[in-house]
């Protein structure tokens, strides 16, 4: 058996699931970012942004940075404050969503059989 098994009888393997996603996200954001710096065609600054908000809930030095950021630039600041409420609205619509359509398939399914 996969020991990343995401169902509501593992809870504790869907929180470690999440949090590898959102690093995985988060650090590729980071790398884009950086390429980003240096092609003309990606937009570096941005990129490196939501890297840094999605790594801040776990990495210290990053929620620190940002932190910094936001009081250097206030006008940054504001379009970040818009940008992290706009996508925690996302992610709970698709949590919901996601919630909705896993009930109605183990409704379909009926219990499991081990």
């Amino acid at each position: 058996a996969l020991p990343l098994i995401l169902t509501d009888a593992n809870p504790m393997a869907s929180t470690t699931a999440k949090r590898i996603l959102l690093l995985i996200v988060g650090w590729a954001f980071i790398l884009l970012g950086i390429i980003g710096l240096f092609l003309p065609v990606l937009q570096g600054v941005l990129f490196l942004l939501i890297g840094l908000m999605i790594l801040s809930g776990e990495y210290v030095w990053a929620h620190h940075l940002l932190r910094k950021l936001k009081l250097k630039f206030p006008g940054i600041a504001r379009q970040l404050d818009r940008a992290e409420a706009r996508a925690k609205a996302w992610q709970e619509r698709f949590l919901r969503k996601h919630a909705t359509s896993q009930s109605t398939s183990d409704q379909d399914h009926g219990p499991k059989q081990d």
